[in-house]
């Protein structure tokens, strides 16, 4: 069963830190999460992932058991069957593809979650986790010109994260040019799923 907590911001709204520990139905102190840091490249970005490190510590997770992956060493992570959890942090959505698809993580990854593994996405970890990433463009800059724009297919949603009312037309447009149900999250909501049943949740 597929079990996915997408969202924008991670946990800063305490009840998703709650639903996730719902969804992980574990002892979070037993728990090991594979953590994936790579759409961040900027120092201002790496603070967010700081910040989701510690959102998990605050969980129950010893920071013992949260391995960041290093997409220069892949392999250094070990064995990822031995995870509980797969947290994709926030960035550049294309970045994200690109290097995961090169080190081969993008198929791990999938299989973990159709094993069962808990999977927690925050912003580009959200998007990338549907059928098409295009809805990053007008957010993402795509410097390698990235043209494979097809996602992970955790769930067939196309979530586009920091929903304002701002962003109204740029979905409008999106939900023309693609053949997927497109969803909208606000930095305090998630699209919360188990296989296809998936509602937005506050």
């Amino acid at each position: 069963m597929k079990r996915l907590l997408l969202t924008s911001t991670g946990f800063t709204n305490p009840k998703l830190g709650e639903r996730f520990l719902r969804l992980l139905a574990k002892d979070p102190s037993a728990t090991r999460v594979l953590f994936i840091p790579t759409a961040s490249r900027t120092e201002h970005e790496m603070k967010y992932v700081r910040e989701s490190e510690t959102e998990l510590v605050q969980s129950g997770i010893p920071r013992e058991n949260i391995v960041w992956f290093d997409y220069r060493n892949p392999a250094a992570v070990g064995n990822v069957d031995d995870f509980d959890v797969v947290y994709v942090c926030g960035g550049n959505t294309f970045f994200l593809s690109e290097k995961l698809k090169e080190t081969g993580m993008d198929k791990k990854i999938i299989d973990l979650v159709r094993q069962g593994k808990v999977y927690v996405g925050v912003s580009a970890g959200s998007v990338i986790a549907g059928p098409d990433i295009s809805i990053a463009g007008p957010f993402d800059e795509n410097e390698s010109g990235l043209s494979d724009m097809a996602g992970w297919g955790l769930t067939d949603k196309v979530v586009t994260p920091h929903y304002t009312e701002k962003e109204k037309d740029i979905v409008e447009e999106f939900r023309k040019k693609l053949p997927y149900p497109i969803v909208p999250i606000t930095d305090n909501q998630a699209l919360e799923g188990t296989d296809d049943n998936f509602s937005v949740i506050e």
